[in-house]
């Protein structure tokens, strides 16, 4: 049975709760918050689970064993660095740290330490998500051309991150997942409305050597929701919208194939206009496969399919679309 200790029991934490005290071989015996009207919440609701304000109080006790960090992005690497050290095993909210020498330093301490560090890309833990790999590992899409993500809606903001920050570690991992290649570089731009120095819309692009590029529209200030990625391959392509009930991905036979070329200025194209066909997927909630995982891989020892190292990627496209943003879309390597 894997003792878990719950830190920040915010707007996601009250899911982590759940989803780990129905998942088997674990169990919720604290949760720590500095507000006493979340520990209410936790006593009203959960009144077998043990409150406290005191983090230190968390990490000290013998009878936790791994805790799951649910706070802002700014405290991460603080509460994930000290749980560590003191031996505990640990779950980390997207996006890893807010750094990329920060969230070196926690894969380092686990690799170390031996213990499991795991981030919480949601995600990739969903049944649209895993039913694209699963095609994409087929051969069937063909080459990837482009990776083209959409998430945008009206609010929530954040105060000590920008809207990249926020929102695209969501399709960062699903990219980096999909996608066994590694970026080269990044360009970004982005625009502050409010004078406070956090973007609230932002653009970002990423390079790879083989021509393939992704692009990102992250967006605080719509006045719609929309959340969607469309993989473009040279034989298929497919479009994964989230907001949809049901048919959330959808496989295009379509494309576009190249028969000759007369000359620079002439070059012979047709269109490929072939069938769409929408796979089952499971319906499983996701947060429960990211609880299983991670119980799982702190059981066994073996390496969690979004572990420090994946979070670490995603953090270092972060870092160098903020440095391109400030230099107003100039190219980073990475």
């Amino acid at each position: 049975m894997i003792k878990m200790g719950v830190i920040g029991y915010g707007y996601w934490g009250p899911n982590i709760v759940r989803n780990f005290g129905e998942t088997p071989n674990a169990r919720v015996v604290v949760c720590c918050d500095r507000d006493p009207k979340r520990l209410e919440a936790v006593k009203s609701k959960h009144p077998s689970i043990a409150t406290t304000d005191d983090f230190e109080k968390v990490i000290k006790d013998p009878g936790v064993d791994a805790l799951s960090i649910v706070t802002p992005v700014a405290t991460h690497y603080k509460f994930a660095r000290k749980a560590l050290e003191a031996g505990k095993h640990v779950l980390v909210e997207k996006p890893l740290a807010a750094s990329v020498a920060e969230a070196e330093s926690l894969v380092n301490i686990a690799g170390k330490c031996g213990l499991t560090l795991m981030v919480n890309h949601t995600f990739i833990y969903t049944g649209a998500v895993r039913k694209m790999k699963e095609i994409m590992e087929t051969g069937d899409i063909g080459d990837i051309y482009y990776f083209d993500s959409v998430r945008i809606n009206l609010g929530l903001f954040q105060k000590d991150i920008n809207v990249l920050w926020d929102l695209a570690p969501h399709d960062l991992s699903i990219l980096g997942h999909l996608v066994k290649e590694q970026p080269t570089s990044v360009c970004a731009v982005g625009s502050c409305q409010f004078g406070n120095g956090v973007e609230s819309v932002a653009y970002l692009t990423v390079y790879f050597n083989s021509g393939l590029i992704a692009h990102f529209h992250n967006n605080w200030l719509a006045p719609v929701k929309i959340r969607s990625v469309i993989v473009g391959g040279s034989k298929k392509m497919i479009l994964y919208d989230d907001m949809q009930a049901s048919e959330k991905i959808k496989v295009y036979d379509r494309g576009v194939e190249v028969n000759g070329q007369k000359s620079v200025h002439d070059t012979l194209v047709s269109y490929r206009m072939g069938d769409m066909w929408a796979p089952k997927l499971d319906t499983t909630e996701a947060l429960r496969g990211v609880a299983a995982e991670f119980v799982d891989c702190v059981q066994t020892g073996r390496k969690p399919l979004t572990d420090g190292i994946s979070g670490l990627n995603v953090v270092k496209i972060l870092e160098a679309s903020e440095m391109s943003i400030k230099h107003r879309g100039r190219e980073v390597k990475l």
